[in-house]
Parts: C-alpha cells; structure tokens; sequence
C-alpha cells in the first residue's frame, strides 16, 4: 500500500508541523499529491456523507491568476480588521502577520494550490479534520503547507475562476510545496493554560 510511504511516527509530524509560507519551485509529484488527497478521504467526517471536495491546482497560469485574488482578499480582512493596506502599517513586531503578508505576495509562486470545498450542505466539521490529514501526510513527505481562507469580495471571482458551483462551499486554501527553510516546533500555549479538568477553571494535574 502507498501509505507505506507515510512513515514518519506521527508524533514527529504533529510536532514537527509548523506553517509553511515560503515555497521552492520545484513541482510535487502526482503520486505524492495524490497520496496526500487519500489520506485527506480517511478522516472522520459527519455521518460519512463524505462531503469534502478538493480541487487541486497545479496550472502556473491558475495559480498565478488565483494568487492575485488571494493577495486582494487578504488585505481586504486586514482592512475590515485593522484599517491596514500595506506592509508598512503592521507593527514590526507583529511578526505573524508580517508572515502572513508575505504569504500573500507569494500565493501565486506555489507549485500547488488544494482547495478544500463541500458539496450541500457543506458543513466545515466534515471538512476540517480531512484537512489535517492533508497537512500531515504532506509534512511526512516533506511537503510544507498552510491553511488559508478568503473574504467575501472576492468569492464570486473565485467560483468563475475555477467555475465552482455557487452551491459549493469554500473553507480552505492550501498551498503546498517543498520549504524554502525548515521545518520544526511550533510556538504555542502550554496546554496548562489551555486545558480544564472535569470543570471549567479546574486546571489538570500537569500544571
């Protein structure tokens, strides 16, 4: 079986993912990608209707086209959000979101785009955990990756560009490709502080 291929212990993959915003050029095999989807289609889904769609996009010209809508919706939240319109108004120090800008110029560079997508009645809980799936199983091949969404504005253009039916829903964009950096922990709460035992405020015994 293929997943033989999916060897790393899934402890070095979870703990070894991290958000991957800067991509070579290399393209990924569509063996590997598609090793990737079949690992997406194990996850738990709701009633296993199995209502997870994915649309791969591989074409430079798609990519580049759907890279410049990505850049436009992003800094159309930052703007409902902040009331920012270009890289000189985040705070230097705000470092996350100076990733995410460049993420933003760099959409239309990555080698592959997977859009995660839902038929009727399209809910994210049968949508979410596939994308996981997808993640780590790219992580176990070496494969960075990120999840992404858009804003209204521009959802119209996104449906035409990939003449996605208005019924579908979006959840995710995923850009995939082989880092250009390294992969490694991420910074993230103690689950201390995150984490409640039997009651809400009760802290677990590992604090």
């Amino acid at each position: 079986m293929d997943y033989v291929r999916l060897s790393m212990p899934v402890g070095e993959t979870m703990f070894t993912q991290r958000s991957i915003r800067r991509f070579r050029p290399d393209p990924i095999p569509m063996d590997d990608i598609r090793l990737i989807l079949e690992a997406a289609s194990k996850a738990p889904n709701g009633g296993n209707r199995q209502i997870a769609r994915f649309l791969v996009v591989t074409d430079r010209a798609l990519i580049r086209e759907f890279g410049a809508l990505y850049h436009e919706a992003w800094w159309a939240k930052r703007w409902d959000e902040r009331r920012w319109t270009k890289l000189e108004d985040i705070p230097p120090e705000d470092k996350s979101y100076r990733a995410a800008a460049e993420l933003a110029d760099e959409m239309k560079d990555a080698p592959c785009v997977v859009l995660a997508l839902a038929v009727p009645p399209g809910g994210a809980n049968s949508v979410i955990p596939a994308c996981q799936n997808l993640m780590l199983a790219a992580r176990a091949l070496g494969i960075g990756s990120v999840p992404t969404t858009l804003h209204a504005k521009v959802m119209d253009r996104f449906h035409t560009l990939f003449g996605i039916p208005k019924d579908t829903s979006f959840h995710f964009a995923i850009p995939l490709g082989y880092p250009r950096g390294a992969f490694g922990g991420s910074r993230r709460l103690p689950t201390s502080a995150t984490t409640f035992v039997n009651r809400w405020g009760t802290a677990p015994a590992w604090t």
